[in-house]
């Protein structure tokens, strides 16, 4: 086999996102009343990023519960501060990641989008489920992702099994970061694909939030994606995003000779798409990019987008 190219473009690893999350850890397990700590049952081996995501869960849990009067979730979260993971890891290249195929979804005001807390009736996905989502991990990793999708997506939502010529659809919540909810098809290359783009998204909430950035309202680009203007928060997520996966489609498509041939070809389009949408924002994005008052931030999404231009 082919070895992959894994020298990432841009490093992922931003110290003001770590420290963020590390504060924010802090924060949420002091409200338990078992302290800080995850309990006897969390995942061996938990880390920060898989703790910073399952203490977001905890928190909407918790506040769920107690908007509900249900005393017994309620309880139940107090008891479990890492929202029971332990019991819904599974081993993968990036560490324990907790994989789950929900039977359905949460909609509230809390989101624009349904999404899905874990909690006691929490099961974890089906052992196909579970070895599909190790072989996506792994794929991302040796693509040069693994910094990326091991501090932004370590709970992974599994949706609809979908074909190859179907509509996928894939989110990210801003209140559950370093959880992506995903629909897929029996291709783990296709899987990383969308645990990138997902993870990346999540990368971007943190970073503007850990540099405390907020983007105008009033300021519009035209979005290709979208074929609409869009404010620049939903403009330069779509102009990080879309290229990272452009990035590793590249990749595999280039050295991954364990694509099927279904995969190339559906992967093949997936970048021919994702040129003619990107090219139109050439003279665009370096205008949104003013908005970002952070340099070093502002240099990471500049790299980023002009990597995929020149795909």
């Amino acid at each position: 086999m082919t070895t992959v190219e894994t020298t990432a473009p841009v490093d992922f690893r931003f110290p003001p996102i770590a420290a963020m999350q590390q504060d924010r850890i802090a924060r949420i397990r002091a409200l338990a009343p078992a302290g800080t700590q995850p309990g006897p049952n969390a995942c061996p081996g938990l880390d920060v990023p898989l703790d910073y995501a399952t203490a977001h869960h905890y928190l909407e849990g918790a506040e769920t519960a107690a908007l509900a009067k249900d005393i017994d979730l309620f309880d139940w979260y107090q008891a479990n501060p890492d929202a029971g993971t332990g019991r819904l890891c599974a081993s993968t290249a990036l560490g324990p990641c907790a994989v789950i195929t929900p039977a359905a979804l949460i909609t509230s005001p809390i989101s624009d989008t349904p999404y899905y807390l874990l909690g006691p009736f929490t099961d974890p996905a089906p052992a196909p489920d579970r070895a599909l989502a190790r072989a996506a991990y792994k794929t991302a990793a040796d693509t040069g992702f693994a910094d990326l999708v091991t501090h932004h997506a370590r709970i992974l939502v599994l949706l609809g099994r979908k074909q190859y010529h179907d509509r996928f659809d894939s989110w990210t919540i801003s209140r559950l970061p370093g959880t992506v909810f995903l629909d897929h098809i029996d291709d783990p290359a296709a899987l990383a694909r969308d645990l990138i783009h997902e993870a990346g998204h999540n990368w971007l909430n943190d970073a503007l939030a850990a540099t405390s950035t907020l983007l105008p309202d009033d300021a519009h680009f035209p979005s290709p994606w979208k074929n609409t203007h869009r404010p620049a928060y939903g403009f330069l997520h779509a102009c990080w995003a879309f290229p990272l996966t452009m990035i590793y489609t590249a990749r595999i498509l280039d050295h991954g000779d364990q694509l099927t041939p279904p995969g190339r070809d559906f992967l093949t389009r997936y970048l021919d798409l994702q040129r003619r949408f990107l090219a139109p924002t050439a003279d665009t994005h370096p205008q949104a990019l003013t908005l970002i008052p952070d340099p070093e931030l502002r240099e990471r999404l500049r790299r980023i987008h002009a990597h995929a231009l020149a795909l």
